[in-house]
Formats: structure tokens, C-alpha cells, sequence
């Protein structure tokens, strides 16, 4: 096959934004994965069963999931120092580089106490006091990913956790993939086992024979991890509602039809459900989306996973235009993306990246492709998906700390406050308050 043989890609969504229909719109805000009732409801079952079963559950799991009949759940030690070992060199010095920006990044993020005195006599402070545990999800299945292992273990070590465990399906052998071993190796992780999807989920969040509860689980996943964490919150912290990736472009006439079309396509490689919208502004967005979607095809010829591409672009995928950037700054906070690559004359970056108030993480600028924060700058892969970065940001160290605050009041600011709260308790019908404020009215009247 040649360009010649093939000039577009099927998509979503063409053309000007204000000639969207309706249905079309809201299809592009909706990235609710596919089977999802079903997804649900197996999740829940599987829940049940690790809450009633424990350790029995993830065994049969295991081999009605992954194909393998486990001897241990938990991974020894030593495995993970062989398979740091045996690491292709300079595989190891690129995880060991992205180790080291990783914990750079997020040391400088380290919440810190404060305290504040509203008035004489009273001081309010807040502190943030660590995790004791926290559980780390390493997806596996169509592929592994060191990289996530590294993006939540290591920040939990930087914030302080006591404990940090990971779960990682097994493979043929009964273990995690070695380079998955090798990163909890490399980031110092206190225990490794082999359990995958929503299992490795409910076993974190609840606790079995074998698998220690933790207080937060933290890392990407399927849709049965997404599923299983959001039906766990009551049972367990987690780090935000997450899916399958997605990337908005929001691109002027400055920018290049290649760099778009590729981190578009290796946004859409991971995933069948994977979302990608270029955004296009400018009096030439038209043309642009025309090269854009020519390139993707150029591209598409020999991609290793050209299937998983097509699929995700027939489903999700958009090229979209619109004559002013004002426009796609509008719709790049309703759709609010994982991630966002903000390609736009220098003139206008400054101003726009502080108008984006709802995306997991802005690339800015075409040099700041979204794979070099996938996996080396130091900033967080974990990122909220599916509309959930309106309200929810990526992962850092303040997932891995709950806040104490205190507070405490003088005996003269007692008294001066003592009238006053009084009046509120009243007003609430809450007359034992008001006495407990009211007996401050004098300092003598505690001995």
C-alpha cells in the first residue's frame, strides 16, 4: 500500500467546529468506554469475591484471567534484583534517568505546614503527615509499563509513604514482565505482586491473607481497574477516575501538519478507546486539516499498530477547524483533555496556556511532545481522562499525604470570642455549644 492507494483516514469527526451537529458534539465530549455496563458488572463479581475469598479469589483469578497457575502471589525479592541485572544497559539508563527527573520534579512539588493567626490568640495550622501505604497498579496485558510503576512509586517515596506495594499482572511464568520487576527495583519499592485487573485493585483496597491494605491505589489501568477503583472509593482512596489516553491539539496556522499527525497517532496506538482532536485555528486551519490528515495517513502505511490506530480514530478521533483561537481555547476547557499539545505562534503561547484551565497536562510547544513527558521529563504520566481533568489534576506528591489541621485558642481569645459563638449556637438551637463558648466569657471561671 502507498499514500497514493490511501489520501484520508476515517474519523469521528471533519471540518468547522461551528458545523458540528449536535449529536456529533456530544459524541466527541462522551469518552465512556465501550461495554461498559458489562465491564461493571464483572467488576463488581469479582470485587465480591476477593472480599469474601481473599488470596483463593486471586489464584483462580489468575488462571482464568492471565492463563497461569500461580505458586506465590507475591514476587521475592531477588527476582526483581535479577531482572534489574539483567536489563539491556542502556534500557537501564534511561529508566534510571527518568528515575532521577522524576524525583527531582516532584521533591520541588512537596506540600509544606503552614500556620495563620486570624486575629490575636488564635492560631490555625495544617500540616501534611504521609501515607503509611500506598498501592501502586502496574498495567500490563497488551503491553508493560515501567514507566507507571516509576510515576507512582516515586513520588510516594518523595512524599514520604512508609510502604509502598505494586501489583502487575503475571505473565507465562507466573510473574510480572522483567522490566516491570526492574523498575520496583530501581524505585526501591518495599513489595511486588503478581496480580492484574480488578483484582489487583479490590486485593490493595481491602486486604487479603497475603496483600496488605493500603490507604490510596494510584496507577493506570483497563477498564475493569477504572471500574473497580471507582466502585472501591468508599473502601479506599484512589488517585482520579482514569481511562483510555487522549490527546487535544490546539494548533494555529504556525504549526506543522507532521508533528500534529504524529502525536496524534502515538496518543491513538495505545488504545482501541484511545480520543485524539486536533483543534485547528486560523484562516488556514482549513488546509491544515488537510495535511494533517494526509500525514496521519502517510504514517498509518507502516505503523506496527496501525489496526489499534484506525480503530480509535474511527470512533474517536477528530480533525476540526475553527477562524479564531478564542474558539478552540473554549472548546479545549469544555473537552478538557489528558493531555494537551498547545502549538501556537510565540506571540499568543503565554496568553493562551494561562487561559487552559482544564487539561491533565499542557505540552507547550511542538518540540514538547507528549511522549518525552510519557516518559522523562519528571511530570506526571497519571492524568485524569475522560472530562475528569475539570475537576481532578494529575498525580504529584499531594496524593500521597493527608492533611492534619489544628487549631488553637488562647484564654483572652477565648473570652473575646465567647459572645459571638454563643450567638450562632443560638441561632443553630444548639444550646450546649453556646455554654461551652459562653463559660470563656470570663478567664475566672476556670480555675
Amino acid at each position: 500500500m502507498t499514500l497514493d492507494d490511501v489520501q484520508t483516514v476515517t474519523l469521528r469527526a471533519r471540518g468547522a467546529l461551528s458545523a458540528l451537529s449536535a449529536s456529533t458534539r456530544t459524541a466527541l465530549m462522551d469518552r465512556s468506554q465501550t461495554q461498559y455496563d458489562i465491564v461493571r458488572e464483572r467488576t463488581r463479581g469479582i470485587i465480591a469475591r476477593v472480599r469474601t475469598e481473599g488470596d483463593a479469589a486471586l489464584f483462580a483469578f489468575a488462571r482464568e484471567f492471565d492463563g497461569v497457575a500461580l505458586e506465590s502471589l507475591e514476587i521475592p525479592r531477588a527476582a526483581w534484583s535479577r531482572a534489574l541485572d539483567a536489563l539491556d544497559p542502556l534500557l537501564l539508563q534511561a529508566l534510571q534517568r527518568a528515575e532521577r527527573n522524576i524525583g527531582a520534579v516532584h521533591a520541588v512539588f512537596r506540600p509544606f505546614a503552614s500556620e495563620v493567626s486570624p486575629e490575636p490568640g488564635i492560631t490555625v495550622g495544617r500540616r501534611p503527615d504521609p501515607l503509611a501505604r500506598v498501592g501502586v497498579y502496574a498495567p500490563g496485558g497488551r503491553a508493560s509499563y515501567p514507566s507507571s510503576l516509576l510515576m507512582g512509586a516515586i513520588p510516594a517515596r518523595v512524599a514520604g509513604v512508609r510502604e509502598v506495594i505494586v501489583c502487575s499482572p503475571p505473565g507465562p511464568d507466573g510473574m510480572p514482565s522483567a522490566v516491570v520487576l526492574a523498575a520496583a527495583e530501581l524505585a526501591n519499592v518495599d513489595r511486588v505482586f503478581a496480580i492484574g485487573g480488578a483484582g489487583a485493585i479490590a486485593a490493595m483496597a481491602l486486604g487479603t491473607q497475603t496483600v496488605p491494605r493500603v490507604d490510596r491505589v494510584v496507577g493506570p489501568g483497563n477498564a475493569y481497574v477504572a471500574a473497580a477503583k471507582l466502585q472501591l472509593v468508599s473502601d479506599v482512596a484512589i488517585d482520579a477516575p482514569a481511562g483510555p489516553s487522549e490527546l487535544l491539539v490546539l494548533a494555529d496556522d504556525s504549526a506543522e501538519a507532521d508533528v500534529i499527525a504524529r502525536e496524534l497517532l502515538a496518543q491513538a496506538e495505545h488504545d482501541p478507546d484511545a480520543a485524539v482532536i486536533a483543534m485547528l485555528c486560523g484562516d488556514d486551519a482549513t488546509t491544515m486539516a488537510r495535511d494533517i490528515e494526509r500525514a496521519l495517513a502517510a504514517l498509518l502505511i507502516d505503523a506496527p499498530r496501525a489496526e489499534i490506530v484506525r480503530t480509535a480514530l474511527a470512533a474517536r478521533g477528530a480533525i476540526v477547524t475553527a477562524p479564531q483561537l478564542s474558539e478552540g481555547i473554549t472548546f479545549s476547557n469544555a473537552w478538557a483533555a489528558e493531555h494537551l499539545l498547545l502549538v501556537v505562534r510565540d506571540d499568543v503561547r503565554d496568553e493562551t496556556l494561562g487561559a487552559l484551565r482544564s487539561a491533565g497536562t499542557v505540552f507547550v510547544g511542538p518540540s514538547s511532545s507528549v511522549a518525552f513527558g510519557d516518559y522523562m521529563t519528571g511530570a506526571n504520566h497519571v492524568l485524569p481522562t475522560a472530562g475528569a481533568a475539570r475537576c481532578y489534576s494529575g498525580l504529584s506528591t499531594l496524593d500521597f499525604v493527608r492533611w492534619t489541621t489544628w487549631q488553637r485558642v488562647s484564654p483572652d481569645a477565648a473570652a473575646r470570642l465567647a459572645d459571638d459563638v454563643g450567638r450562632f449556637a443560638d441561632a443553630e438551637g444548639l444550646p450546649g455549644h453556646a455554654a461551652a463558648a459562653r463559660a470563656w466569657r470570663s478567664r475566672s471561671v476556670i480555675a
